[in-house]
C-alpha cells in the first residue's frame, strides 16, 4: 500500500491489488477499481469535496456508487 498526497486535503491510497482510493479530507469518496474503472460516491458532502472529486477524475466518466462500496475498498 502506498499513500500519495495529491493536493491540499486530498490523498490517494494505492493498494497492492491495483485499486486506488481517493480521499477528500479523511473521507474516501472516489476510487479506481482494477477491472471496473472509476467510481464516485453518491453521497453529497461539501462543495469542496465535490470539487476535489472532479479534479481527481480529470474528466473521466465515473460510475456513481453508494458510499458503502467505496468504504469497503479500504476495509
Amino acid at each position: 500500500m502506498k499513500l500519495h498526497h495529491v493536493g491540499s486535503n486530498q490523498t490517494v491510497v494505492i493498494l497492492t491489488n491495483g485499486n486506488q482510493v481517493f480521499f477528500s479530507y479523511e473521507t474516501p469518496v472516489a476510487a479506481y477499481v482494477h477491472g471496473k474503472g472509476y467510481v464516485r460516491t453518491t453521497t453529497n458532502y461539501s462543495r469542496t469535496t465535490s470539487k476535489h472529486i472532479t479534479q481527481w477524475l480529470h474528466g473521466v466518466k465515473a460510475d456513481s456508487v453508494e458510499q458503502e462500496v467505496i468504504d469497503a475498498l479500504t476495509a
